[in-house]
């Protein structure tokens, strides 16, 4: 635990090396901290604006050792690190947030929304599946079409099935390798909706305003922002992200994704412990971004201003979309952001545009 803000010019380190850790190394260089991060591939989006990086797989303790020694605390840009690796980390004596126990709850689906359950949060019915008699018996009594997911990873659509008929059970069971699994009823929302939100070593919690999501093939196509929601569900939202900040113990910034049902009722549909797709829009809409926040958040300085200035929609940038950056470069009042990523391929994240509206 930090018990006082890291001065100017101290190390912080970045499990992952992406996209997210590439803005995450840019906001916290702004504020003047140097950045390591650490990832398997050499050249990544991350390390092309970073100080220095390490280069070994997330379970390679002796430059995880490394790591600890020479960074003031550690953060992670994605939640497929192994928890085993944040647990090392704290070992060697590194100042570690998000936590271990933070990480471990929010990859696994099961267990994150039992947590959900626990904090009084509502969520879809769902079930454990183990084993494909598992299956059989669970879609014999709830009802159809269901959704089965692999409990662990899984992302963009990646790892996840519908189910229609009791006939198709095995070839969904089949298709995800037979892997530990969770089924959800299917959820008949309104709107998809998103929070993220910050908190602090000493508790302080920030919240950003609500964004309204749109997904295609999985994948989130596009992001408004703030969304035309009630204030009843603002409150709601923002409410939601608290508990489940506070039950996790939790420092730095993650992203609640919400199903807004008819009478504007929420159900809780997977928790992002990072800084999350669906709140780039706070780059151009608020003088604080959510990146910016993550840094502030985890070196124990003061969270920042979380009110939006405009409103924005973020486009994703999708495989071939960035080769078009000459005509979207040039539109007015739109800020293009490109990841640095050298094979365009279809469905990759290559970058994003946000467009301010208002």
């Amino acid at each position: 635990m930090l018990k006082e803000p890291l001065p100017l010019g101290s190390t912080i380190g970045i499990l992952g090396d992406g996209q997210l850790g590439r803005m995450l190394s840019q906001a916290a260089s702004r504020l003047g901290f140097k950045v390591v991060t650490f990832g398997p591939d050499a050249g990544s989006p991350a390390a092309q604006v970073s100080l220095a990086s390490k280069v070994a797989a997330y379970t390679d303790e002796a430059v995880l050792a490394r790591l600890a020694e020479s960074c003031d605390v550690i953060t992670f840009e994605f939640e497929n690190v192994p928890a085993a690796s944040l647990d090392f980390l704290t070992g060697r004596g590194a100042v570690v947030a998000p936590s271990s126990k933070a990480l471990r709850i929010t990859q696994d689906r099961v267990l994150e929304k039992s947590f959900a359950r626990e904090a009084g949060i509502g969520t879809v019915d769902f079930y454990e599946i183990n084993s494909l008699s598992d299956l059989q018996g669970v879609l014999k009594s709830s009802g159809l079409p269901a959704l089965l997911k692999t409990r662990r990873e899984g992302y963009d659509g990646k790892g996840q099935v519908w189910i229609k008929s009791l006939e198709e059970a095995l070839a969904a069971y089949d298709s995800l390798n037979g892997r530990p699994s969770i089924l959800e009823a299917k959820a008949s929302f309104t709107r998809e909706i998103s929070v993220v939100a910050a908190r602090g070593w000493n508790g302080e919690v920030k919240t950003f305003p609500i964004g309204e999501n749109h997904h295609v093939g999985g994948i989130l196509s596009t992001t408004l922002a703030p969304a035309q929601v009630s204030e009843a569900v603002t409150a709601a939202a923002h409410e939601i992200a608290r508990k489940v900040l506070e039950g996790l113990d939790y420092v730095g910034v993650l992203a609640v994704e919400l199903f807004v049902l008819p009478g504007d009722e929420l159900l809780l549909n997977e928790i992002a412990p990072r800084v999350h797709n669906s709140g780039h829009w706070t780059q151009d809409g608020c003088l604080c971004d959510q990146f910016e926040q993550h840094i502030r958040a985890v070196t124990g300085w003061p969270l920042g201003d979380t009110s939006a200035r405009c409103t924005v929609e973020m486009t994703n940038l999708l495989g071939p979309d960035i080769l078009e950056w000459p005509t979207l470069a040039a539109e007015a009042q739109s800020r293009l952001y490109v990841y640095g990523k050298d094979e365009p391929r279809p469905g990759r994240k290559m970058g994003h545009i946000n467009r301010i509206k208002a």
